[in-house]
């Protein structure tokens, strides 16, 4: 016997060693829990059977001693006599009593109450002790009864007919040897619907069959073929993996050997997903995890198996498959629990989603010019249903929050708030140009395409959106300007009234008082009259800005269409004016321009002077006074 509990001990710890973390990862389910709350009713329970039963000793004395007068009494003492037996009949109807109350009480407990587990050989239970004895608590009870009965399986002689059932003063024993295994109340006969014998029958039966089932399994002959049964599925599992190993490689040869062959890349139109390498390198990673995936998959099929040839670790198999089946059968059930609220998730968005299609067909329809509302631009619908959309986002989310899982815990509340905190606080500046940018939109400042003047920026806009504006000089740089910055500066827009009035372009020219006005005016309409892109009609006009010191300020206006070609009719116009200049022999000098005209040529290119043209000689003029010195 003491071979085959070494063989036992051995043999169990080279399974468990196969699988140490299963085994200090499960959990001891044998029974239920001694918590405190069940602890406090078991409590309570046991301080009023404790009355009852102080009552039931007192009434039981009090009936032996009637029972005595009774038999004491003569028999013509009749009156005596029917007034003691009327004790003896209330005694009996309190005794009734008293059991129905102790029944009642038992079963509103069954409900919530949680029994001590009386543990077999395998960790298996095999009945439940509810209440105390004498001094014992129920869960010393249990205690006690597995360690007698585990004992009983070092005996060799034992049989399940060497259990017997022996009937004491207050309780019905089970007996082995004269030692008592287990002692059976009427509180214990009441918890289990029946009576004390019948109860220790029961329990009997239980205890015999659980200590011949143990012998049994830890017999020699019983653990050679377990043995031996263990070692054939090691095999098993070790040749197993090792053809997996084997197949995985054969695979990994395969699809090297079909690179630039099958193999040849993933292209999706013009653009290559994957080269042919690179897809082979994702092909052999996939293959390495499928190795891996069925190795595991194997191992941990074959462990259940492998704990359940032992008895002593059949628990154990399972454990292992609660690990999947118990967390599949939570999200099963929580699925199918929240396949309501799913549902109404679904219908939500698919009513938003179609009221979008309508808004969106209304901005279309706005955009073409097909459907006019007074009082609103066709540019401003798209900005409008970007609005729009994202209040009717904001809208859907409200109404399908309540719906989502974890909605009302505190934890995803806490999420929520930190979120829009972060969002406020980090986004500070972005909704200023955001609201800038709207504030834009419907002030309708200008347009894609729009010449403009944002501070110092001019060019044309090529961009509007929420944040930004960006702005193409005629240098074709790139501008970007935040919308808040354009709010707070000055812009000019040249192109919002050019197609319709014109856009008046002027230049400033400065001319002596030497020169009379009628001929300088004359030159600078001229000018513009030759300037291409500016109008004939309504017709350029020249106005004198200033007289200064030296000079008089020249100014001629112009209209033009052409916003967006300024410099080209700046440039050109200012070709004109010193070209219509020269030829009215108008000098165009600086303020601070000093010559000597005797002696030295007109500033007037050769071109436009006539062709006898010579320059004056110097003019030296004697007074008389100058001749006397002499």
């Amino acid at each position: 016997m003491q071979k085959i509990r070494l063989l036992k001990i051995f043999f169990t710890c080279l399974v468990l060693m196969l699988a140490a973390p299963v085994i200090f990862a499960q959990t001891d389910s044998a029974g239920p829990k001694n918590d405190s709350l069940n602890t406090v009713k078991l409590e309570q329970y046991n301080q009023r059977i404790k009355e009852i039963e102080s009552q039931r000793i007192a009434d039981s004395i009090k009936k032996a001693e009637l029972e005595e007068q009774i038999k004491s009494l003569k028999t013509t003492d009749n009156l005596k006599k029917e007034e003691l037996q009327k004790q003896l009949q209330e005694l009996n109807d309190k005794e009734t009593q008293r059991l129905a109350q102790k029944k009642a009480q038992i079963d509103s407990l069954k409900l919530t109450a949680k029994g001590f587990p009386v543990a077999g050989f395998f960790e298996d239970t095999l009945f439940l002790i509810y209440s105390k004895l004498g001094s014992f608590s129920a869960g010393e009870r249990s205690e006690a009864i597995s360690k007698r009965v585990k004992n009983l399986s070092d005996n060799f002689r034992f049989s399940t007919d060497s259990l017997k059932v022996v009937e004491a003063e207050t309780t019905v024993d089970i007996l082995f040897n004269e030692g008592i295994i287990m002692s059976i109340s009427e509180n214990d006969a009441l918890w289990n619907n029946t009576s004390k014998k019948e109860l220790a029958e029961s329990y009997k039966k239980i205890i015999g069959t659980a200590v011949q089932e143990y012998i049994n399994a830890t017999s020699f002959s019983t653990l050679a073929k377990e043995i031996g049964l263990a070692l054939l599925v090691i095999i098993i599992i070790v040749f197993t993996i090792k053809y997996i190993g084997r197949a995985s490689r054969w695979m990994a040869k395969k699809i090297q050997a079909q690179e630039g062959k099958r193999i040849k890349g993933v292209k999706v139109k013009n653009y290559i997903l994957f080269d042919a390498k690179r897809q082979v390198n994702v092909l052999l990673n996939v293959n390495t995890a499928l190795k891996w995936f069925f190795i595991l998959l194997v191992i941990y099929i074959a462990l259940p198996i492998l704990f359940g040839i032992f008895p002593w670790t059949k628990n154990f198999a399972g454990t292992l498959f609660g690990y999947i089946l118990n967390p599949v059968k939570i999200i099963a059930k929580g699925f199918w629990d929240y396949l309501p609220k799913l549902i109404t998730i679904i219908v939500i968005i698919f009513v938003f989603r179609y009221a979008l299609k309508g808004i969106r067909f209304l901005k279309s329809e706005i955009e073409k010019g097909n459907l006019k509302i007074p009082g609103f631009y066709p540019d401003w619908a798209n900005p409008t249903f970007q609005i729009v959309r994202v209040l009717v986002f904001a809208f859907m989310v409200i109404v399908i929050f309540p719906y989502l899982p974890g909605s009302e815990s505190p934890v995803f509340r806490g999420v929520s708030v930190f979120l829009g905190f972060l969002f406020t606080f980090g986004s500070a500046g972005s909704l200023s140009n955001i609201i800038a940018g709207l504030v834009l939109t419907y002030m309708r400042l200008f347009v894609i395409g729009d010449r403009v003047k944002i501070g110092d920026v001019v060019g044309d806009v090529i961009e509007k959106s929420l944040l930004v504006t960006r702005v193409r000089t005629i240098k074709n740089e790139i501008i970007s300007i935040p919308n808040s910055t354009v709010m707070n500066s000055h812009t000019i827009n040249y192109s919002s009234d050019a197609v319709d009035k014109g856009l008046i372009m002027h230049t400033t020219v400065t001319i002596g008082y030497d020169v009379p006005w009628k001929p300088m005016h004359q030159a600078l309409l001229d000018a513009a009259d030759r300037t291409d892109m500016l109008l004939k009609e309504p017709m350029p006009f020249v106005l004198q800005t200033s007289l200064d010191d030296f000079y008089v300020s020249y100014q001629i206006n112009a209209y033009t269409k052409e916003p967006n070609k300024q410099a080209v009719i700046y440039s050109q116009l200012h070709q004109n004016i010193q070209d219509c200049c020269n030829e009215a022999g108008i000098e165009i000098l600086s303020p601070h321009y000093r010559a000597m005209r005797d002696g030295n040529m007109v500033t007037i290119p050769v071109d436009y002077l006539p062709k006898d043209y010579k320059a004056p000689s110097f003019n030296v003029n004697q007074t008389k006074d100058d001749k006397t010195n002499q």
